[in-house]
C-alpha cells in the first residue's frame, strides 16, 4: 500500500475565549482581571488519507470541520498533536508546502475584490511560478467547464456568491495542487452548476489523481464524490469508513417500493404477516415498505408472487435521514 500523504494524529484545537458578565462594572473589572473560558473545537482526533482518495468530512455547524482543514492547510496553529501533509508539517507554512496545496472556502475569498478575477489569476500564476502554456490551458479548461467566460473581466465585488466560488475554485486549480482542502464548494450554486462542478471535481481527481477532503453541508456533494466520510461531531471524530457502511449501520433496513396494475384489495393484512414490515403513507400512488436488511429477499419474492406488481425497487434510506438522525443523537 503506499504512504498515506495525510496523517493526523492526535490533533487538538482549543480557544481561549475571553468572557466577562454585562454591565459598565463588569467591563471595568474586566480591563484588570480579565476572564476566559477554554473552548475545544477539535479533540484528540487522528486519522490518515491515501494519496488521491477524495473523503468527505462531515458534521453540524460548529462541529469542528473548518477548524481541521485551517490546521492542515497551516492556517491554525493545533493546542496539541501531530499532522504531516506530503511530508511538511502544515503550520510551519513551508514555501514547498503551499504550492503543493489548495484551500477553498465558500465563506471566504482568496481573491481581491476590486480588480477583475482574470488579473488575480495572473498574478497567482506568477506567485506559484505556473508556465505560461500550462498557466493557458488549465485557464481556459476551468473557464469552459465552469461556463464562466462572462465573468472574467467583472470587479470581483459585483459578482454573485455562486460567480464567485467558480472563480474561487480556478484560483486554487490554476497551480495544478496535489492536495484540495475544499470547504463547501458548492456554496451558492444552483442544482445544474453544482452537478457539473461535482462532475468536474470527480473528474479532475481521475486525471490528476489529487486528494481532496471536502467538507459540505448539501449530502449530495458527499454522495455523489466521497466513497469515504469522516464524521465529526463536537470536535470528536467519531466515524471513519465507507458512506455506504455507515447508512447500513444506522438504518439497517431497506425501502421496498411498489407499483401495482390493479387494485390490491387488503394490502394491510398482507402486510401484516410480516411482524418487522412498516408500511410507510402512500405518495404518489406508491406504496413504499421499510424492511429489515434480512429479510428483503423473503419479502420481495412473496410480493412478485402474490401480487399485481407493476414495478417494484428495493431502495436504501436517504443518507440525509442517517445523517440527521446522528446529528440529532450525538453519537453511533
Amino acid at each position: 500500500m503506499p504512504e498515506p500523504i495525510i496523517q493526523v494524529s492526535r490533533l487538538t484545537k482549543v480557544y481561549r475565549v475571553p468572557e466577562r458578565a454585562p454591565g459598565l462594572g463588569a467591563s471595568i473589572r474586566s480591563l484588570f482581571k480579565p476572564q476566559h473560558s477554554d473552548v475545544p473545537a477539535v479533540t484528540d482526533i487522528s486519522f490518515s488519507v491515501e494519496p488521491g482518495e477524495i473523503v468527505g468530512l462531515i458534521g453540524p455547524n460548529g462541529a469542528g470541520k473548518t477548524t481541521t482543514l485551517k490546521m492542515l492547510s497551516g492556517l491554525l496553529y493545533p493546542t496539541s498533536g501531530e499532522a504531516q501533509v506530503a511530508g511538511f508539517t502544515p503550520w510551519q507554512r513551508q514555501p514547498d508546502y503551499l504550492r503543493r496545496i489548495s484551500m477553498v472556502m465558500g465563506n471566504r475569498s482568496a481573491l481581491n475584490w476590486d480588480i477583475p478575477p482574470l488579473d488575480s489569476f495572473q498574478v497567482l500564476s506568477q506567485i506559484y511560478h505556473v508556465p505560461s502554456d500550462q498557466y493557458r490551458q488549465t485557464l481556459d479548461e476551468l473557464i469552459a467547464t465552469l461556463d464562466m467566460e462572462a465573468l472574467l473581466k467583472k470587479p470581483v465585488r459585483n459578482l454573485s456568491l455562486g460567480e464567485r466560488m467558480k472563480c474561487e475554485l480556478v484560483a486554487g486549480l490554476l497551480y495544478q495542487p496535489d492536495i484540495m482542502f475544499l470547504d463547501e464548494p458548492t456554496l451558492g450554486l444552483d442544482v445544474a452548476m453544482q452537478r457539473r462542478l461535482r462532475t468536474f471535481l470527480k473528474a479532475y481527481n481521475l486525471q490528476h489523481t489529487v486528494t481532496v477532503i471536502l467538507t459540505s453541508h448539501y449530502m449530495a456533494d458527499v454522495t455523489a464524490l466521497c466513497p469515504r466520510v469522516m464524521l465529526i461531531h463536537h470536535g470528536q471524530l467519531i466515524y471513519d469508513g465507507a458512506l455506504h457502511t455507515l447508512a447500513a449501520r444506522l438504518a439497517p433496513f431497506k425501502l421496498v417500493r411498489l407499483q401495482f396494475s390493479a387494485p390490491v384489495e387488503d394490502f394491510d393484512n398482507f402486510v401484516a404477516q410480516w411482524s418487522a414490515v412498516e408500511q410507510l403513507p402512500l405518495e404518489n400512488g406508491s406504496r413504499t415498505l421499510r424492511v429489515p436488511r434480512a429479510d428483503v429477499p423473503q419479502v420481495t419474492a412473496r410480493l412478485l408472487e402474490s401480487l399485481p406488481v407493476a414495478d417494484l425497487s428495493v431502495e436504501d434510506p436517504p443518507i440525509e435521514a442517517v445523517i440527521d438522525q446522528i446529528y440529532a443523537e450525538g453519537t453511533l
